[in-house]
């Protein structure tokens, strides 16, 4: 083992500033990506569900005004 107690491990050979100080930026920035990623994932969850919620709002009433049609060719809601 390069180190022969505990106390040797995190002085680094006098080093231990720069290293734990490495070692927490990148678990600090490994952390922030990963929320960032969930946090755009339900920004754009939101906004397709939005999205779908108007397409349908506006599909909708295209949809009322047109006459259904019948298996025999004829119109429901003739007006």
């Amino acid at each position: 083992m390069a180190f022969d107690t505990f106390q040797e491990l995190l002085a680094m050979g006098g080093h231990a500033p720069y290293v734990w100080s490495a070692w927490g930026l990148t678990a600090a920035l490994l952390l922030g990506i990963v929320f960032h990623a969930r946090a755009e994932r339900r920004q754009l969850l939101r906004q397709l569900q939005r999205r779908a919620r108007r397409e349908a709002r506006q599909s909708a009433p295209a949809a009322a005004s047109q006459p259904i049609q019948t298996s025999k060719g004829g119109c429901t809601n003739d007006a």
